[in-house]
């Protein structure tokens, strides 16, 4: 069996952009790039991305759709065609793999169409949608239900699905009895995250539970975030404020949404400070 592709998400270099995330991934010696779609214009342009692509010699082995709680309004305000472009992007960039969150429990239209959805759209494209993993979110030790049809996929009838073990851990689930599950059930699992996994990052133990997971015949795909982004000049001071105003109106933007959804009566908070105590 080949050895599994290390991949480098841009996700893990944010607030830094897609092109840093190249650069890193080659400084460090990565495989292959994950490349997350996000309020970076080169995130969504396949032409910007194959010369990253082409520069650096690295592969895309996966677009991950822009369906996150803070990418709400990225490339699309409606979830079907946040989908369908992430597969043409997929397409024009050459990879097989796109990456989807389950829907939120507000979008309850695109919940029913999901499951059936997913399928039509991978016969027919050819592409695959792997659904990813979430978790419960807590209130106290209250537990609420904020996906649809679950954040657990392994009862759901997805051929194939991702499985982040940052989440699994979120969620107080064994990863590796999840994949295990989901191979048992007969799903292929195209995807491991490996973010920090198995154990505090013990390399013993991590290679001991990537073994079992491939002679259960899980086929793997380690993402994992770089050792360190410190490998070119500081990113210079302005540079990082304007990052952080835009994760901030990011996070303005999905608290006002949150709201709306599970409050639709109540007025909005007119303060940063009043939407995060709402």
């Amino acid at each position: 069996m080949p050895s599994p592709l290390v991949a480098l998400s841009t996700s893990s270099v944010y607030p830094e952009r897609v092109r840093d995330a190249f650069r890193i991934a080659s400084d460090l010696g990565y495989d292959a790039v994950e490349v997350m779609v996000y309020t970076d214009p080169v995130s969504q342009d396949a032409a910007a991305i194959n010369d990253l692509v082409q520069q650096h010699q690295l592969p895309v082995v996966s677009i991950h759709a822009p369906t996150l709680l803070l990418t709400q309004r990225v490339m699309h305000s409606a979830p079907w065609p946040k989908i369908d472009m992430s597969l043409d992007l997929a397409r024009a960039v050459g990879c097989d793999t796109v990456v989807v969150h389950p829907p939120f429990r507000w979008q309850r239209v695109y919940a029913r169409e999901f499951v059936d959805g997913v399928a039509t759209r991978e016969h027919e494209s050819g592409i695959t949608i792997a659904v990813e993993n979430m978790y419960p979110w807590r209130a106290g030790e209250r537990l609420v239900q904020a996906y649809l049809p679950h954040w657990d996929p392994v009862e759901q009838p997805y051929d194939n699905v991702t499985l982040d073990l940052s989440h699994a851990a979120t969620a107080r689930e064994d990863s590796l009895e999840m994949a295990q599950a989901h191979r048992r059930l007969g799903c292929r699992v195209t995807v491991i995250e490996g973010a920090k996994a198995f154990g505090r990052d013990d390399p013993e133990l991590a290679a001991v539970a990537l073994a079992n997971l491939r002679a259960e015949g899980v086929e793997v795909t380690v993402v994992s975030p770089p050792a360190s982004t410190q490998t070119g000049p500081p990113v210079a001071f302005s540079d990082q404020l304007r990052q952080l105003v835009e994760l901030h109106r990011l996070g303005e933007l999905a608290m006002k949404d949150f709201i709306v959804r599970l409050w639709p009566a109540d007025p909005i908070p007119s303060s940063y400070f009043g939407l995060v105590q709402r």
